[in-house]
């Protein structure tokens, strides 16, 4: 991730050990000008900013309690739970609360038409054309069915760069959190990158 983009739409409170840091940067006397100082305050800002990624963790921003569903709910309740939480994703978990899948909308239009359905709108025209829900196929299925069975998680050690890395490089919207006996004890969605790093930074 390009630690200058989105995280930069905050402000960040410069402490003075990242404003000595910043002065090691910088070679020989240092003759302060507008110049020098923006220099200073550049590098001065993102070492800040390096100080927050390292400092908060998964466990710091997490949701809780997590919404999810077990591998044998079927899809109708799975799309019922989605829909009435407003999530685009949930993970999917077995009998001891360890996260086996995850489920999202992509999953629910790839099992309903793979490449002809991969937008809601797309649905909606199939099913004005031919007077039908292409829908009604995953009646009797549940999540174990349809689910990415090879979900991505982190600890709760894991740092929010870290975090924001995953979600760009694997291109996904939510992680579940484990703790070290797999269990799952919350989760860490896109915006709660942004929300939690311009709270601690007003």
């Amino acid at each position: 991730m390009n630690k200058n983009s989105k995280w930069e739409e905050c402000p960040v409170d410069i402490s003075d050990d990242d404003i000595f840091l910043a002065m090691e940067h910088i070679n020989g006397y240092i003759d302060i000008t507008s110049s020098d100082f923006k220099d200073i305050y550049k590098i001065a800002y993102q070492q800040a900013i390096e100080r927050l990624y390292q400092s908060f963790k998964a466990m710091d921003l997490m949701s809780q309690p997590v919404i999810f569903v077990q591998t044998d709910t079927s899809l109708l309740e799975t799309s019922i739970v989605m829909a009435e939480n407003n999530i685009s994703g949930v993970p999917v978990v077995d009998t001891d609360q360890c996260v086996v899948g995850i489920i999202s909308e992509k999953d629910f239009l790839r099992e309903m038409g793979g490449k002809y359905y991969q937008s809601f709108m797309g649905v909606v025209s199939h099913c004005l054309n031919n007077k039908g829900c292409v829908a009604v196929s995953l009646q009797n299925k549940s999540a174990k069915d349809i689910m990415s069975s090879t979900p991505i998680c982190v600890q709760e050690d894991t740092t929010i760069i870290q975090i924001a890395d995953l979600f760009d490089n694997n291109k996904i919207n939510r992680v579940p959190v484990i703790n070290q006996s797999g269990k799952m004890t919350g989760i860490v969605a896109r915006s709660d990158l942004i929300q939690h790093f311009c709270t601690i930074s007003e």
